[in-house]
């Protein structure tokens, strides 16, 4: 059975974790963690970032850094992860769900203003596939209305919009690290912070609301209770496994996109018949292969195209389940004008096995059963 997902693994993760071991070191912020926030500043350009235990963790500590309310409102797509809800359910927020675009799967920047109301005080745009979403004119709106924008980058690094990385357009953003990711530490995350003047209170918060960081770092003589706050912090041990893979952060990309290359080549064909859709990018994105779909005529069809793959030893996924639909959703949310994309293109798509290392044989095999499929 070829897998859909197999964890990326460069070999050097059991060493760094006897690493972190021998320090005598494994909880959190030690220089693992360091080594890890320094590059991904770096990298994406934010003021600071934060690890946490996971990307749900990371949205959570941004919603309550924008100090959401009950009774407020959040704009964001219904095709996303249940986290992207959660963070702001979790402080009595109310949920307003708008239609998706159908080219990229992304929040219809253009739906946006319509599900403004006097209680909406944030836009949380969702970087689906690692492909951006029109940032330009989700700032235009959050800046011309007062609103705060909080980014579900889980699926971003790595990517960008007009050569800026994703996560970092909007006051906070949010990367995982789960297993299923490009790059993993098993269950992880990232808080990016646009602003320093939100980092204080962000490690007080990350750090069961105390001020241990300013202790650790010799600022203050002793530490104590300043706030409300919980543990967001990961273990030195899943740190030091990320520092692995973000050593080779751009070998992995590159082999990542080698298969993603591939598959669009070699389905081409069946989308020029008009048989099935592939993914869009816009010109202004850069993605980061971090999954390669194809889009079936019907949700029937693409029943009898997962199975027929699973019967050739393919391991192919469907996605999200709108979250507007769900119980949750129905008690948590409202969908604000016509449903017109959202069902029905997330009833459409099938996830292709993607990885890092996944051989040219198998992705040629895989892309050999789907025109058999289409014959």
């Amino acid at each position: 059975m070829i897998r859909f997902n197999v964890p990326p693994f460069t070999g050097k993760e059991p060493d760094y974790i006897m690493e972190a071991v021998k320090n005598q070191k494994i909880c959190g912020d030690g220089e693992f963690t360091k080594r890890d926030s320094e590059w991904l500043e770096e990298k994406t350009g934010a003021a600071k970032v934060l690890l946490t235990t996971s990307c749900t963790h990371a949205l959570e500590l941004a919603v309550l850094l924008a100090d959401i309310k009950p009774g407020d409102e959040v704009i964001m797509p219904s095709y996303t992860f249940v986290s992207t809800a959660d963070a702001f359910v979790l402080r009595g927020a109310k949920v307003v769900f708008v239609d998706i675009r159908p080219d990229t799967m992304n929040i219809d920047e253009k739906l946006i203003e319509d599900a403004i109301t006097d209680k909406t005080k944030c836009i949380a745009p969702v970087h689906y596939a690692g492909v951006g979403c029109e940032m330009d004119t989700i700032m235009d709106i959050a800046r011309r209305h007062n609103l705060q924008v909080i980014e579900d980058a889980a699926q971003g690094i790595m990517a960008t919009y007009k050569g800026k990385a994703l996560g970092t357009f909007g006051d906070f953003g949010a990367f995982s690290f789960h297993e299923t990711k490009n790059y993993s530490m098993g269950e992880g995350g990232a808080l990016l912070i646009r602003d320093e003047k939100h980092v204080l209170d962000a490690e007080i918060i990350r750090e069961k609301g105390t001020n241990r960081s300013q202790f650790y770092r010799g600022q203050i003589d002793k530490y104590t209770w300043m706030n409300y706050g919980s543990s967001y912090l990961p273990s030195e041990l899943n740190a030091a496994y990320l520092w692995a893979q973000l050593e080779k952060a751009d070998e992995i990309n590159a082999d990542r996109l080698r298969v993603w290359n591939r598959y669009n080549e070699g389905l081409s064909d069946l989308k020029e018949k008009g048989l099935i859709e592939l993914p869009y990018i816009p010109s202004e994105c850069t993605h980061n292969a971090h999954m390669f779909y194809v889009k079936t005529k019907d949700i029937d069809e693409r029943t009898r195209f997962i199975d027929f793959l699973k019967k050739n030893d393919i391991l192919s996924v469907f996605h999200y389940v709108p979250l507007h639909s769900a119980p949750a959703g129905l008690k948590f949310g409202r969908f604000n004008g016509e449903d017109r994309f959202t069902t029905k293109e997330s009833n459409r798509l099938a996830r292709l096995p993607l990885y890092y290392g996944l051989e040219n044989e198998k992705v040629d095999y895989i892309i050999d059963k789907v025109h058999e499929f289409y014959s």
